[in-house]
This record gives C-alpha cells, structure tokens and sequence, in this order.
C-alpha cells in the first residue's frame, strides 16, 4: 500500500524518469545508428562523446544547484524570489556554454589524443566533436531550466521537452545518416538542432513563469556571481565523478578498438539505467530541499528513508533487466564477433551493480537537495582516489576489471553517503543555506 509520502514521490519521480533516459537514449540511438558505419565510427563516438559530457557535466550545477535554490525558496513560500533565481541560471548557462565552443573547437585534435584513440578512429572522433560542439550552448540552458522546473516541483514539462527532443534527434540522425549518407558528422548535426531546439523551449518556459510571478528576466550581475559561487563544491564532486568516467574511457580505448566500441556501448546501458535510477534522486533534490526550505527537516529524513528504499528495490529490478535482455543486447549494436564478445561478459558486472547505484545516486540527489555540496565534494574526491589505481591496473587484466574497478568506486561512494543521511549535519533549514 502506497503512503503519501511515496506518491509524493512517485509524484515526481515518474514524469522525470521519463525525461532522465531521453537523455541516454540520445547516445543509444546514435550508438545504434553510428554502429552502422563501422567499428571504427562507433569507437568514436565513445571518444567523442565522452569528452562532450565531461564538458557538460562539469556544468551539471547549473541544473541540482538551481533545483535545490528553488526549491528551497519555493518551500518558503518566496516564488518570485526562486524564478529570479532560476533565471540567473539560465543566464549563467548561456555564457558558459558560448565559452566553452570558443575555448574547445581549437582544442579538439589534442583532447582527443589524451584518450588514446588509434590512428583509425582519431579522426572520426574529432570530426564529431568540432560539430557536436555547437550543441554545448543549448546543452546548458537545458540543464538549467530543467533545474528551474524541478525546483518549482514541476517534472511533467521536462518530460516533455525530452521526449519531444529524443523523436526529433532520431529522425535527424536516421535522416542524415542512413539517407543523405553525411556520416558521422550527421550524427553530430542531428543531435546538435535536437538539443537547441530543446534549449528554445525551455527558455519560452521560464519566461513565461518570470511574466507570471512578476520576476525580472534581465541578467543581474550579483545573481549570476551567487549561481556561480554556490556552484563550486558540485563542480569539483562532478569533475571528480567526471574524472572516473573519463579514465575508464582512456583504459578502455588503450586495450584496443574492440574494447573501446565495447566500453562505448556498455557505458551507455549503465548511463541509461543510471538515469533511469537518478529520477528518484530528482524527486530527493526537489522535496529535500522543499522541506527544508519549510524548516521541516523531520519529514526531510522521513522521506529519505522512503527514498533508499525505492532506489535499491528499483536496482534490484533494472539488474535483473539486464540480465533478461543480456544474450540479445549486443547484436542491436554492432556484428564485430569480438566486441559482442566482451560485451556479454561486461554486462553481467553492469547488473550486478545497479542495487548498490540505486542507493547511491538516491543519496547523493538528497545532499544535493540540502545544499550539502561541500561533503559530496570532498567524498567523491575520495572516491576516485580509490578507483583509480584499480582502473590503471585494469588496463592489463581486461574490460571486466575495469568494470570491476567501477564497481569499487560504487562501493566507497556508497559507504560515505550512508554515513552521511545516518547523522544530522546535512538538515539545515531556511530559504537560503548558510
């Protein structure tokens, strides 16, 4: 039987599960159409893409740091004050993301060498980056205007923009691709419009709640200097959990193409379910800081313990999944004897991980929710101290034992989170955290 506090949840969590695996789903359907051009693009696109999110992701603040300044002044009953706040980020997104393509495009052939990619794959990955670049611009303003919505406890619209943004970029991939013949840049094209296309929708939206509650919509210096500031801590955990994410990919690629195109593919399957698992992380960011906000931090922990729960039986559930699906998965990505070979063998790992994930994002979601971004820094940075001699000494035992690697890195995150909900000095209350 469902309490109120899991339909609160649920409330949530469900609409943004839908728009969490748009994302990856992205990946996936390029994944699938890129295969198609052979080993060596698909290998790419492991390069490629990962150095895209690293660029992103490094930027994920703009969105948990603007869901937890909302909702926490939503929770206090301030809505002007929290859609100025939102508006801030978006602002602060659009400069970021137009920085990024001015400092990266010279940057592309060098970034790509720092992951080791063979002399066949090299160029393909860089033909990709220099286009999926100017995507980054509306990658941004995606993050922070879905922080917005989420802060002001609304998951719906996302999901819309998301599943709307998935069905155009896999028309324009299939388009460009399979029918105009225009490689792997088409890939990259067809993403980039999706993504802009997206960005537009989301700026519309949160203009329309400025006009609402009366919140202006011009830049403010001292608003996008607090969104900047308040975005340090989560910008040092994200490079931390970044830097995981990359050493992987640079292992992988450096054991051969077979297992880079074998890492790219299985990366996305746990990037898949790892947003899916990350929707009731959503929901934790969204009521934490909601309560918290109404300086009401017994129902925060109430709801947090509700929240673990869901998370690990969710894990429990997608492992399974995968196992279920496993014999099959592979030839949906590539015909290479070899890659389909280590892929089988990687998935048992990725599934066997997901009860461990689902606790662990739920928990991180929650701080992030709380504000509690300077002790997610500093154990996440800890986190990646201890994964990383085992990835580098995976590079000679194979891709299981960098997936085992990964594995560890899950096991230490997992026991400094839990430390962490179990005490007290992440339920601080009022509109603003000090």
């Amino acid at each position: 039987m469902l309490g109120p506090r899991d339909r609160e949840i649920l409330r949530l969590a469900v609409p943004a599960f839908g728009a969490l695996v748009a994302e990856p789903l992205f990946l996936l359907s390029d994944s699938a159409i890129v295969g198609h051009l052979g080993t060596e693009s698909l290998g790419a696109l492991g390069v490629a893409g990962q150095i895209l999110a690293t660029l992103v992701y490094l930027c994920v603040f703009l969105a948990y740091g603007t869901t937890a300044g909302v909702a926490r002044l939503v929770g206090a009953g301030d809505l002007r004050a929290a859609v100025r706040q939102g508006v801030d980020g978006v602002w602060l997104a659009a400069l970021i993301g137009v920085a990024l393509v001015v400092l990266g495009f010279p940057l592309v052939p060098s970034l790509v060498d720092l992951f080791g990619a063979s002399a066949a794959v090299a160029p393909h990955a860089e033909t990709y980056l220099r286009v999926s670049l100017f995507g980054i611009p509306g990658m941004l303003v995606v993050l922070a205007g879905t922080g917005v919505l989420r802060g002001l406890q609304d998951t719906r619209t996302p999901l819309a923009v998301s599943v709307g943004g998935f069905s155009v970029n896999l028309a324009l991939n299939a388009l460009f691709v399979l029918v105009l013949d225009r490689g792997i840049a088409g890939s990259a094209a067809g993403t980039v419009l999706a993504q802009t296309g997206s960005a537009a929708v989301y700026v519309a939206v949160v203009l329309r709640a400025a006009r609402r509650h009366g919140a202006s919509v011009r830049p403010d210096t001292a608003g996008l200097r607090t969104a900047a500031t308040a975005g340090v801590a989560l910008l040092l955990r994200t490079a931390a959990l970044r830097a995981v994410l990359l050493v992987g990919t640079s292992v992988a690629a450096r054991m051969g193409d077979p297992q880079i195109a074998a890492y790219q593919v299985g990366f996305q399957i746990w990037t898949l379910l790892a947003f899916a698992l990350d929707a009731i992380a959503i929901a934790g960011q969204a009521v934490t800081g909601r309560y918290l906000g109404a300086a009401d931090p017994a129902d925060a922990r109430d709801v947090t313990r509700r929240m673990v729960r869901w998370g690990v039986g969710c894990g429990v559930v997608f492992g399974a999944l995968v196992l279920a699906v496993r014999p099959w998965l592979p030839g949906l990505f590539t015909d290479d004897a070899d890659v389909r070979r280590l892929l089988l063998a990687s998935l048992i790992v990725v599934a066997l991980m997901q009860p461990v994930a689902g606790a662990v994002f739920v928990l991180d979601g929650i701080l992030i929710g709380a504000g509690d971004g300077a002790y997610l820094a500093r154990t996440t940075v800890l986190a990646t101290a201890v994964f990383l001699p085992a990835a580098l000494a995976a590079r000679h035992a194979g891709l299981v034992a960098l997936w085992l690697a990964i594995g560890l890195w899950m096991a230490t995150r997992l026991v400094t989170l839990t430390a962490r909900a179990r005490g007290d000095a992440w339920l601080v209350t009022g509109a603003v955290r000090h």
